[in-house]
């Protein structure tokens, strides 16, 4: 058993708000649970570069061609930001991309779902970043120093991805009567699963309490999704698009929107491997490996011959 003073201690610095260094003492379930929340985190970065690499051609301008590859390469760089995070607890990236590659490891939920329109690239940079914004402005927050630096370069990327999406679906809204249903079917699609995003509601969730015991997260899986909607909803409406659930609306004495019934069945039937796009998802993933093993021998091969040269 870990000692009692260490644990005490390490609560007291926690609580002063004083941030955990990879060479401090930290509690193994404290380490274990980063490394789960910080490679998950990585892998649906590097994951989320397919559904929209899925447009990088189709793109209808050359403008929205430049803009679409350089938040593609954003999310490449905050992948290595977060593996780098995630290496400082003592866990190797190759091992972490192999849990990746052989399923044992999780990505976010959202990117299992197919993008099938250009509005899409839309929704994903107004709904899916504007939800990641939400959490992660928290984590930018949050104990372990390592991780909390990589959320705040992060943010910033993020928030131009979340105006570019909000940028597209403005400029769609108020297109031709074609493009406008064009916008409002990518909002019915991308809704609930940004929603769902998330995570599981807080009665579900068996991590959150002791996350925000150790201030790993700062607010739970509800209060998030609360100022997400809170958020997203008068922005719809300026678009003049419509939020696709039926029990919204704005409760006057609390301030905020009450929403309809989360789908969660749906949610963890994502997780579990079984969404529309889950396999497709592995199968380009390894294929990606499996190509880009000629440059990682080479560079690797390249750097113990400068090694050895300056030795």
């Amino acid at each position: 058993m870990e000692d009692e003073a260490l644990l005490k201690k390490f609560q007291e610095k926690i609580d002063s708000g004083i941030k955990i260094e990879p060479k401090d003492w930290m509690p193994e379930a404290y380490r274990k649970q980063l490394i789960r929340m910080i490679s998950q985190h990585a892998h649906s970065e590097i994951v989320g570069m397919l559904p929209e690499g899925n447009w990088v051609t189709r793109a209808p301008s050359l403008k929205r061609k430049a803009v679409l590859l350089a938040k593609i390469q954003d999310e490449a760089g905050h992948g290595l930001y977060l593996y780098s995070a995630a290496e400082t607890l003592g866990i190797d990236r190759t091992e972490m991309l192999q849990q990746l590659l052989s399923g044992k490891a999780k990505y976010s939920s959202i990117f299992n779902y197919p993008s099938l329109t250009w509005a899409d690239m839309g929704a994903i940079g107004w709904l899916v970043d504007g939800a990641a914004i939400m959490n992660q402005t928290m984590l930018a927050k949050g104990s372990y120093g390592p991780y909390s630096r990589a959320m705040v370069r992060i943010c910033k990327e993020e928030s131009f991805h979340n105006r570019q999406g909000y940028e597209i679906m403005h400029t769609l809204a108020n297109g031709t009567p074609e493009q406008r249903a064009m916008a409002q079917d990518a909002l019915n699609r991308w809704w609930w699963s940004a929603i769902m995003m998330l995570g599981p509601s807080d009665s579900q969730s068996p991590n959150s309490e002791q996350l925000m015991k150790w201030k790993i997260k700062l607010e739970s899986n509800d209060q998030i999704r609360q100022r997400f909607i809170d958020r997203t909803v008068p922005q719809a409406e300026f678009l003049g698009l419509q939020i696709p659930d039926k029990d919204l609306k704005f409760n006057e004495k609390t301030g905020h929107y009450e929403h309809g019934e989360i789908n969660w069945k749906e949610f963890f039937d994502v997780i579990a491997g079984n969404g529309p796009c889950n396999k497709k998802r592995m199968i380009d993933r390894i294929n990606a490996d499996k190509n880009g093993a000629w440059v990682r021998a080479a560079a690797n091969a390249y750097a113990a011959k400068k090694a050895m040269a300056t030795a």
